[in-house]
């Protein structure tokens, strides 16, 4: 399986790199990292044939403009290892941007994430995944209340995901309004 997402403009990587960083110094959470860099996923799916999903995004980011988005608050998925976000709203370019890429994909896939279905999906930054728990859910929230997670990103670039060992390592860029490959 891999991810098609984007990554995030270099300032609010850096928040939420920082924060990140004291979540595992602080609460021992580390399991945000096995993606390295900070993203919003925009959908996971089995593709078949890689080269003619590369074609697709490039042409796809030639014809896509940057846009800005919004976050505010945050989220938990709740269960065993609680996922703590902070939420994306979905706003007409974004959803534009989701819509047009998961008809397109779903065609070139034998398998689709399903919480990535337009109507189920919840755009997000996750904070910390995997390692957590209920008992330590408390004592995060209280830390990361905080901060304000009111902020505005600029969206405008697609990512392939591919998992390498146990990381999800960035295998291909695509930069929107100029349809160049990076990396």
């Amino acid at each position: 399986m891999i991810a098609i997402a984007s990554l995030l403009d270099s300032r609010t990587s850096e928040r939420v790199n920082e924060l990140t960083e004291y979540l595992e110094k602080r609460f021992g959470l580390n399991g945000v990292k096995l993606t390295p860099y900070p993203h919003l996923t925009l959908l996971t799916a089995e593709v078949v044939d890689m080269e003619e999903l590369k074609q697709y995004l490039e042409t796809t980011s030639l014809e896509t403009e940057k846009f800005t988005v919004r976050t505010t608050g945050l989220g938990i998925f709740p269960g065993e290892k609680p996922v703590v976000y902070i939420p994306v709203l979905r706003t007409p370019p974004l959803n534009r941007l989701h819509e047009r890429l998961h008809a397109a994909i779903s065609e070139m896939s034998t398998e689709m994430g399903l919480y990535y279905n337009t109507n189920m999906w919840l755009p997000h930054i996750t904070l910390a995944l995997g390692d957590t728990s209920p008992e330590v859910l408390g004592p995060l929230l209280s830390y990361l209340c905080q901060y304000n997670f009111d902020w505005e990103i600029t969206v405008d670039n697609l990512i392939i995901l591919q998992k390498c060992g146990e990381y999800y390592l960035k295998e291909d860029e695509f930069r929107f309004g100029r349809g160049e490959l990076i990396g």
